[in-house]
């Protein structure tokens, strides 16, 4: 997307140059001005028209993760251009109350409306066709989700976006064996294939470290997927029992479901850590249970990254890139690791056994080719280490 935004700003400097470049003192130089200005009118004309609305999913714009990325992302751009943007929350988690919500903004004049999450797949089904002007922007909803909802084909005017979750998981797995954990456990919200993809990427992750380091028989991943995503006092109670055996850290996948990680890990005398997922959730565990150091890092998805390019491309009148695509992102860059739409985050790097150097090293191997992750779903990777799957606890 990078790519495509930079050749439409070559494109329009190289027009903008040409046309500096030639003189005006004939009809036809003042004719083909003036059809510039005409056409620039109403391309500008055509994006102030444009009003953004962002619709939750079944959690909200403070869940730290998925919902509150994507709602700051889409609020940031719509104040630097200058456009209305406004999200709703819908009554319930239902289909129905995501159409009522759509409706909602669409009577309300909003005609760019972006949607993050699965869940989505539902609603955009029964609302695109009947919308043909509402430009529809999804975030992880897969080709698998629309099939479910009944679409083989996405309509001209949705486009959606996955990430290859699968090479975040590995990124932390690895990262945080190669740091020194031995006893991990992976929380799962949900087992969609999203969560499912992560989990399955961090446990091949521990694996490939492990085996580097010589010491695949000392390391161990609990597995398990908690049946939603938010916390509550019976995934507590099963991460109470995790880090009390032994496991150092767990990767808390799915929304709010970290809650009851990091809980279980702040209690006295248990000393346990998290590894955070979509966002750099660093920041926002520490400051919400006061330990410094208690999320190591974060398996993230680019979603800013997208939902700022989408935009870019769709107020520049390139909605043609993304119309009735879904497109699956991970690394595009093997030299630069902030460039990619999976990524561990740089900033406030603490770990030093595995550096921000091998990190970059890591990237780009899994980005030459040398490093292969399997992103099937289908079953748990074979492995050299010990992988224990419990039971959904919900």
């Amino acid at each position: 997307m990078k790519k495509k935004l930079l050749s439409v700003l070559l494109v329009a400097s190289m027009v903008a140059t040409m046309f500096v470049g030639c003189g005006s003192s004939s009809s036809s130089d003042s004719a083909s001005d003036a059809t510039t200005a005409t056409e620039e009118g109403a391309a500008d004309a055509a994006a102030s028209d444009k009003k953004i609305a962002m619709i939750t999913d079944s959690g909200d714009i403070t869940d730290m993760s998925f919902n509150q990325t994507t709602y700051e992302a889409s609020k940031a751009f719509a104040e630097k251009n200058g456009v209305d943007f406004q999200y709703y929350k819908p009554t319930e988690d239902s289909d129905d109350a995501r159409v009522a919500s759509f409706e909602n903004a669409v009577t309300d004049g909003y005609n760019v409306i972006i949607v993050p999450g699965y869940l989505f797949a539902g609603m955009i089904a029964q609302v695109a066709e009947d919308y043909p002007n509402v430009t529809i922007i999804a975030l992880d909803c897969s080709e698998g989700d629309f099939q479910g909802a009944g679409m083989d084909t996405l309509p001209e005017n949705v486009c959606s976006f996955t990430y290859q979750e699968e090479l975040a998981g590995y990124m932390a797995g690895y990262a945080a064996v190669k740091e020194g954990y031995t006893k991990l456990g992976f929380l799962g919200g949900m087992a969609v294939p999203a969560v499912i993809r992560y989990g399955f990427g961090f446990v091949q992750g521990c694996n490939d470290a492990a085996v580097e380091l010589g010491n695949a028989s000392d390391v161990a991943v609990n597995y398990v997927y908690g049946g939603q995503f938010y916390g509550d006092d019976a995934i507590t109670a099963q991460m109470d029992t995790w880090y009390s055996n032994g496991t150092e850290i767990v990767f808390a996948c799915g929304g709010g479901i970290y809650t009851s990680a990091c809980e279980a890990a702040t209690k006295p005398g248990v000393d346990g850590k998290v590894i955070g997922v979509d966002v750099d959730q660093s920041g926002t565990i520490e400051n919400a249970y006061g330990v410094k150091g208690l999320c190591v890092t974060s398996a993230m998805k680019g979603l800013a990254a997208t939902v700022d390019a989408t935009l870019t491309d769709v107020f520049a009148g390139n909605w043609a890139n993304y119309s009735g695509k879904i497109e699956n992102l991970g690394i595009v860059s093997g030299t630069d690791p902030s460039l990619n739409y999976v990524q561990l985050p740089m900033d406030g790097w603490t770990m030093t056994n595995f550096t921000v150097d091998d990190y970059k090293a890591l990237v780009a191997a899994m980005n030459d080719g040398t490093v292969k992750v399997s992103n099937s779903t289908d079953a748990m990777p074979s492995t050299e280490i010990k992988v224990t799957e419990f039971d959904n606890i919900h």
